[in-house]
């Protein structure tokens, strides 16, 4: 008596062109996804906070700031530009944010509360309190190649260019423009 054997054929297997293709499409977009984040992490994602009131009353203290890091990447400061910088350079401080008002190249003086470029008065948009402690600029200042003189909005509560351990900021110690952003009540975009 022959015993029948039993024969287990295995199917070769294909391999499913389509599926490899949607699998592969897939990977792409979630590698394009994480570049653009990436990227967009880079150039647009940082807050800092704003620490004490020198630039109040546009800014309080305790908001957020976003950092715009792309926008002097191909350009430079202008004046009355909101700005975040570590001062000096030192990269273990905190963010700075002030305004821009002295530009590199000018010469800036305050007198009798008043900003004075090159022997020029400052005109400002709004209207803003006399300065009552002048700092450096209590005489003639003349701002560096690629330095600027940043003071606060609120002029006489504000550690900025006018002080000495602070001074006036490289171009390569600016982080970015400052970029308003509130968590409360959502707002984003340039600070006036």
């Amino acid at each position: 008596m022959r015993k029948k054997q039993l024969r287990f054929y295995e199917k070769e297997k294909k391999i499913n062109i389509r599926l490899v293709q949607k699998i592969a499409l897939w990977i792409f977009q979630i590698a394009v996804v994480a570049a653009i984040a990436i990227v967009t992490a880079f150039f647009w994602g940082q807050k800092a906070p704003v620490i004490g009131s020198s630039m109040e009353p546009g800014v309080k203290a305790g908001t957020s700031v976003w950092i715009n890091k792309a926008a002097y990447m191909l350009s430079s400061p202008e004046r009355f530009d909101v700005i975040v910088f570590k001062p000096n350079g030192n990269k273990k401080e905190y963010f700075y944010v002030k305004r821009v008002i002295g530009m590199p190249g000018e010469t800036i003086q305050i007198i009798n509360g008043q900003i004075y470029i090159d022997g020029e008065l400052l005109k400002e948009h709004g209207e803003r309190e006399l300065i009552e402690d002048p700092g450096i600029a209590s005489e003639p200042y003349k701002i560096g190649n690629e330095e600027y003189f940043v003071l606060g909005d609120n002029r006489n509560n504000s550690e900025d260019s006018r002080y000495a351990d602070i001074g006036t900021i490289k171009f390569d110690d600016i982080e970015g423009s400052a970029w308003l952003w509130s968590s409360e009540g959502f707002q984003f975009g340039r600070i006036e």
